[in-house]
């Protein structure tokens, strides 16, 4: 059952051949014998009420393509019931009184909520082990990080824990760790999905999107998901789409274009075979490969790494142990109540980029670094337009390696940054981009870590996207294999 996909899920749902209280306590067992760490907090109560409403919209009648499909949130969407924690202790204990936008447009569609997924804390990391609860294990090898920061939801599709997830994508973390994971993760144009109720890491580049086995159940979470929204400013105001209305259509003449900055030094030799032959293969399926250069490429680490750290340190200026979250229990004024607040709540990570940020946005710096980083990623948006009259789709490896072991660059924050220099500019120029599984590392260590494919695209492209993706799936199996 934990091996059907969204599709022939609905469809045993919508046949009564399968209940969604049934479905629900299925999962709800996989996730209780469960050692990944993959789930942060879980209400079986709570679930099973859903489903049980579930079940009446479905002998109703009244129903949408999800209606009683499980889904697991990522810990950095708020939830009414369910603690909101954003991986943080500064959180630990924080259940909000309304639902995120991204929850409230799936609890319309009849989808039933199994718990909240483990995340880097405030989404601020690439392994996942940067949350107050522990780091989350790779379901492919329990010795690798899962990526992050939605590690947890990659691994829960990963390991069957949920048919559905949301992530959320700042610099690549829903791509990188769908790929590290061997899973399909999509995250869309920037302001496509609200962000009301995401609580806040980067302003101008945080974007939800949808993890999932493959790409045409990606495509049903987008159209739920995906909608204007009036209460966040950034939302774009576009018609409703069904973004799997292209699934279908041929290759032939797809124009792919391969930027050479993607496989230069620091791309492991694995990870060149795989996304190869997968482009061989998009070849067969009638494509072009094109040779193409987004030369700003390697300028994308130190823009995202000023910008993102100074959007943070903003954001993150409301944790004060003043209103909710954590507060010091010792404190002998306001000011040191603040201080010793922050220091507690706070982990190492999120501390280093609250400084960083702060240091970007002081007096005598936000010209030379702020507003600098800022021009350059209108260089690098243009790179892209510049690439796009040339090609119809960008292809290239997600991260320059497969997972690493954890705790190998826990003291090498530096080494961390750098896995993400294939994801960082698509997220600064406001893309959609998605990962999809084309195989595996090489050598005794790495030979059951996923690597993945990554697709870029226009902005507003996504059922491009799906059906590129979806097409490959349809002749490979990659997408298919599962952990032992």
């Amino acid at each position: 059952m934990h091996n059907h996909t969204l599709k022939q899920l609905s469809s045993l749902l919508h046949s009564k051949q399968l209940s969604a209280t049934e479905l629900a306590q299925h999962y709800l067992a996989r996730i209780t014998s469960s050692t990944l760490n993959a789930f942060t907090h879980v209400e079986p109560d709570l679930t099973l009420q859903q489903a049980a409403l579930a079940d009446q919209r479905l002998a109703s009648g009244d129903t949408t393509a999800l209606t009683g499909i499980p889904i697991a949130h990522k810990d950095i969407f708020v939830t009414r019931n369910w603690r909101s924690t954003a991986g943080s202790r500064m959180l630990e204990n924080y259940v909000s009184p309304f639902d995120a936008t991204v929850v409230e447009h799936f609890n319309a569609a009849g989808m039933v909520t199994l718990g909240k997924l483990n995340c880097d804390e405030f989404a601020m990391g690439s392994s996942n082990e940067n949350s107050y609860f522990g780091p989350v294990k790779n379901p492919w090898d329990l010795r690798a990080i899962p990526g992050g920061s939605s590690g947890g939801s990659a691994a829960a599709i990963a390991a069957r824990l949920t048919p559905a997830a949301t992530g959320t994508d700042t610099g690549g973390s829903i791509r990188q760790p769908a790929a590290f994971c061997g899973v399909t993760g999509i995250k869309p144009t920037y302001g496509s999905v609200s962000r009301y109720g995401m609580i806040a890491f980067a302003s101008s580049l945080d974007q939800g999107g949808p993890i999932a086995q493959n790409a045409e159940d990606c495509g049903l979470l987008l159209n739920a998901m995906i909608g204007f929204d009036p209460k966040d400013s950034t939302s774009v105001e576009r018609a409703k789409e069904d973004f799997n209305r292209d699934l279908s259509k041929s290759l032939n003449g797809l124009r792919i274009g391969v930027p050479r900055e993607f496989f230069g030094a620091g791309l492991a030799a694995d990870v060149e075979v795989a996304v190869r032959a997968a482009l061989a293969d998009y070849e067969k399926l009638g494509a072009i490969l094109v040779d193409i250069s987004l030369p700003k490429t390697e300028l994308s680490i130190p823009v995202y790494y000023v910008i993102a750290p100074a959007e943070a340190s903003s954001n993150l200026e409301r944790f004060d142990g003043v209103r909710y979250g954590h507060r010091a229990a010792d404190y002998k004024d306001l000011a040191d109540m603040y201080k010793k607040t922050r220091a507690e709540g706070f982990g190492e990570e999120v501390k280093r980029r609250i400084l960083v940020g702060s240091y970007v946005l002081s007096h005598g710096y936000y010209d030379a670094y702020y507003l600098q980083a800022q021009k350059i990623r209108r260089l690098i948006a243009q790179d892209f337009q510049t690439a796009f009259t040339q090609c119809d789709v960008i292809m290239g490896p997600v991260a320059p390696t497969v997972a690493w072991d954890l705790g190998d660059k826990s003291d090498d924050p530096v080494a961390n940054y750098l896995a993400d220099i294939y994801t960082l500019s698509t997220s600064l120029a406001g893309l959609p981009g998605m990962s999809i599984p084309c195989g595996f590392g090489q050598g005794e260590k790495n030979a059951r870590r996923p690597v993945g494919l990554q697709l870029i695209g226009n902005y507003f492209s996504e059922a491009k996207l799906l059906n590129v993706a979806h097409q490959y799936q349809l002749a490979t199996d990659w997408h298919q294999k599962t952990p032992e």
